[in-house]
């Protein structure tokens, strides 16, 4: 028997679900689970013991609606699947889902609390919103799977990922520092010239080698960061996403905004220090299993007008992005010196 789970993007979202299969053996040895989600992303999953990848092609073979058809077919054909577990929630996940139903598997699907999301955003809710690895749990249990979580780290790098990655390892010094200073949405991203007023400090204070990281479509804007950081190395569009991963887990400590890096790093068992601007980790998207020391933020008590945003879309009702911009570089800096060991000493 096996339980199918369904998460084909984003990236971060799929990055959450590693706790979940990494427990999934121990709770349920005898059974297998079957991932459905699309590349790249397969390469968190890759070599779980007791689960299956099946990569859905959303521009191929199984584009549009009547490709949810032939994923339901290609699955009935290799699997046997009786239940299903939809972590997802959107048009194609709710087909698939209502096609197993109908061939009498259990299905069960992610309540994502948008309604007490809203809530949050107009600060009627003063308290911290389940987690989405707790959501994402809560859906398996439904679906007939509940599991006994495990601890980190969840994702683990590859051979040949740290082994392509050991020259870069080799000729830094100091401290690792990892740098994820991008982000899909301007309300979530920490403006550049305090970020690089912050690393040049640091350089300043410590030694260490800083590693910029960013999507391959963000590298032409890390380069230029990485410019007018003094002994900065470029990562973004250099090496791939298995090299990275394992040269993120060789860190002492990743730097991110609310994004997939921070997620990647946390669940690569890294230190890693968020920064919070418009959204906030009460949503439950902060990194998993990290301190809430680690979260860079303005107290809402300080701003309450945050969170404005779950996701980080819209522009800043105030206009002056007071959540981000009131974030100084030497506050940023402490903290980050606090998670180096190395006390803050005055500039």
């Amino acid at each position: 028997m096996s339980l199918l789970v369904i998460r084909t993007s984003s990236m971060g979202d799929v990055i959450m679900t590693l706790p979940l299969l990494r427990a999934f053996p121990g709770s349920w040895p005898e059974e297998e689970l079957v991932f459905v989600t699309k590349k790249p992303f397969d390469r968190f999953i890759t070599g779980i013991p007791g689960v299956k990848v099946f990569l859905s092609d959303h521009h191929g073979r199984h584009r549009g609606l009547r490709g949810v058809f032939r994923v339901y077919s290609d699955l009935r054909k290799e699997y046997d699947i009786t239940a299903v577990a939809d972590l997802h929630d959107v048009l194609r996940s709710k087909l698939l889902s209502f096609l197993f139903r109908l061939s009498g598997c259990k299905v069960a699907s992610i309540d994502k609390g948008r309604a007490e999301k809203r809530l949050l955003t107009k600060g009627r809710i003063g308290l911290p919103l389940k987690h989405t690895v707790e959501r994402y749990s809560s859906v398996l249990a439904g679906a007939g799977y509940p599991l006994t979580l495990v601890q980190g780290p969840w994702l683990k790098p590859s051979e040949s990922g740290l082994e392509k990655s050991a020259p870069l390892i080799n000729k830094s010094h100091g401290h690792l520092v990892g740098v994820a200073p991008l982000a899909k949405h301007t309300l979530k991203m920490w403006p550049s010239e305090k970020m690089v007023a912050m690393l040049n400090m640091l350089t300043m204070k410590t030694d260490c080698t800083i590693f910029l990281f960013g999507s391959p479509d963000e590298a032409e804007r890390i380069t230029t960061l990485s410019s007018l950081v003094h002994g900065s190395e470029a990562m973004a569009g250099r090496i791939g996403l298995e090299e990275e991963i394992a040269l993120i887990s060789r860190l002492d400590l990743m730097i991110a905004m609310d994004s997939s890096n921070m997620h990647l790093a946390a669940m690569l068992g890294v230190n890693t220090l968020s920064i919070w601007g418009a959204t906030h980790p009460w949503a439950g998207f902060s990194a998993w299993e990290m301190p809430s020391d680690n979260q860079i933020q303005i107290p809402i008590t300080d701003l309450t007008c945050r969170p404005c945003t779950i996701y980080g879309k819209g522009e800043c009702r105030r206009g002056d992005l007071a959540c981000l911009n009131w974030l100084t570089p030497e506050k940023v800096l402490e903290k980050v010196l606090e998670k180096l060991g190395q006390p803050m000493i005055q500039i």
